[in-house]
């Protein structure tokens, strides 16, 4: 479980001189899916990561220290919140330059062991989505692994998460509205990271 978490930095780009001392948990999606909400919610903490109804109002590789326990034994672990892809409102030179920062980022940050992808549970079959999820399986290392995390799952009904499912069988649903699926959520990342 998650004990508690506090921000740490924020980075434009890697940074050879900021080592991690533990493993880490990328969260990507694109704009406006709920990355920050979702940091909030699992930390237990409403102001942690900011959100806003903005796309792409996250334009820093943001770090977060999360104090987490397994059974008796208690460790850390870091949250990294990352630019939103998309339709961000950004220049088209800046959204060039961000692209560039992320792909050096997230090939050589090797204390990652978690990516999760986070996708809006209404709009599962969207280009940009497929585009990252062979993006990540491009360089992905055999120690690190991709969970898919169907973010606003309050939105379907009961067909549309049993479809949803059904074609994703190994997809977890959430919602950060009435927290449905983030006990599973965070249980499976602890696992993920211990390597359980």
């Amino acid at each position: 479980m998650i004990i508690n978490a506090r921000f740490i930095t924020s980075l434009a780009k890697f940074d050879i001189n900021f080592a991690s001392h533990f493993s880490e948990v990328a969260f990507l999606g694109r704009s406006n899916v709920g990355k920050s909400s979702l940091i909030n919610s699992l930390c237990k903490q409403k102001n942690l990561a900011k959100s806003s109804s903005t796309p792409g109002k996250t334009q820093l590789i943001n770090f977060f220290e999360v104090l987490c326990q397994k059974n008796e034994d208690k460790f850390n672990i870091y949250f990294v919140d990352l630019p939103g892809f998309g339709y961000a409102k950004v220049s088209k030179n800046l959204k060039e330059e961000w692209n560039i920062h992320l792909d050096e980022f997230l090939k050589l940050r090797t204390s990652i062991k978690l990516f999760l992808h986070l996708i809006d549970a209404r709009h599962i079959n969207l280009e940009i989505d497929k585009e990252l999820d062979g993006y990540l399986k491009g360089f992905i290392r055999p120690d690190q692994k991709i969970l898919k995390v169907f973010t606003k799952c309050d939105k379907l009904n009961q067909s549309e998460k049993a479809k949803l499912k059904n074609y994703f069988q190994d997809a977890i649903l959430i919602s950060n509205l009435n927290k449905f699926g983030l006990d599973r959520l965070e249980n499976e990342i602890i696992d993920q990271v211990l390597g359980l």
